[in-house]
């Protein structure tokens, strides 16, 4: 068994995907594999994913068509040998050339079922930082185990809540234990996933080390402009987390959560909203996403 592997899903990074990979292939820790999944890039992806390749035997090659991140990342789930998985995107760096070790050694020292650390955002062409905020670590302490029921309680009540995978390292059997893969076809997939990880856990560990970089694009999930499509997932989040779980944890996620993205929601077409309100409605999450979040996704202009 290798000890980590570093699940890279790829789509149209040829810009910044050399980058990504010597920041992986430079690692002090040898003893790691790089499943890289081309998503059905149309640039020059898949050609620096074979050159590596061929340079390194432990970078693992996968192609399929274009189905979204989730496809992807279960595609290397599915192959993964590591003990530990780390998920990485692919225009990302570790900004630490021991990264990969220093996660390795925590998280055995502790046996957890995964720990957290920071990152550091930058806009595309890494003129700047950016204002997203991956710093949370300083909320708990290291060496401590936390249960995830906990864990997601206080970073709601701090606004500290960060959903995104690639500051997690987490054990391959606790994700094999609780069954749990990213759900196709949807954007967002990491707040399901992350969720559902965290409270499935009573043994979480916090690293308090800034280990990745990771890239703000305009062309990324995260730098699109809002639509119709952002709203819908994150009903489907909110569908699949109280199939999940009726907690009251639960109740309170998707009022943090929602109540941000419909107010955001007033950025899409008036014309689309009908439909995505309608959803929500019939859903019952009204109660969720309240009074002032619903005024302004109806009323206000941008």
């Amino acid at each position: 068994m290798v000890k980590v592997s570093v699940i890279l899903p790829i789509y149209n990074v040829a810009p910044y995907l050399e980058e990504t990979f010597e920041s992986l292939i430079h690692q002090s820790l040898s003893d790691f594999e790089i499943i890289a999944v081309n998503d059905g890039s149309t640039d020059h992806s898949e050609e620096i994913i074979k050159k590596y390749q061929q340079q390194d035997a432990r970078v693992i090659f996968f192609s399929q068509n274009n189905q979204g991140q989730s496809a992807a990342r279960n595609l290397a789930l599915r192959h993964a040998r590591g003990k530990y998985i780390y998920m990485m995107d692919s225009d990302d760096i570790l900004s630490n050339p021991n990264a990969l070790q220093i996660c390795y050694d925590y998280a055995e020292k502790n046996q957890a079922d995964f720990i957290f650390f920071d990152g550091e955002s930058f806009s595309e062409a890494k003129k700047h930082r950016t204002s997203w905020n991956t710093k949370r670590t300083h909320l708990v302490e290291e060496n401590t185990r936390y249960d995830g029921n906990y864990m997601l309680n206080l970073m709601l009540d701090t606004q500290a809540h960060n959903c995104v995978v690639w500051l997690l390292f987490i054990r391959r059997d606790f994700i094999k234990r609780i069954g749990l893969r990213f759900h196709d076809g949807i954007i967002h997939e990491d707040e399901l996933f992350t969720t559902i990880l965290t409270l499935s856990s009573d043994n979480i560990f916090c690293l308090r080390q800034n280990l990745v970089g990771h890239r703000i694009r305009t062309a990324s999930t995260m730098g699109i402009s809002f639509s119709k499509r952002n709203l819908n997932c994150y009903l489907t989040v909110a569908d699949q987390l109280l199939h999940f779980s009726k907690a009251p944890i639960i109740h309170k996620f998707l009022r943090y959560t929602l109540s941000k993205v419909f107010y955001t929601g007033h950025l899409i077409p008036f014309k689309q909203k009908p439909a995505v309100f309608w959803r929500a409605l019939t859903s019952g999450y009204l109660k969720y996403i309240g009074l002032k979040s619903t005024l302004v996704f109806w009323f206000k202009r941008h």
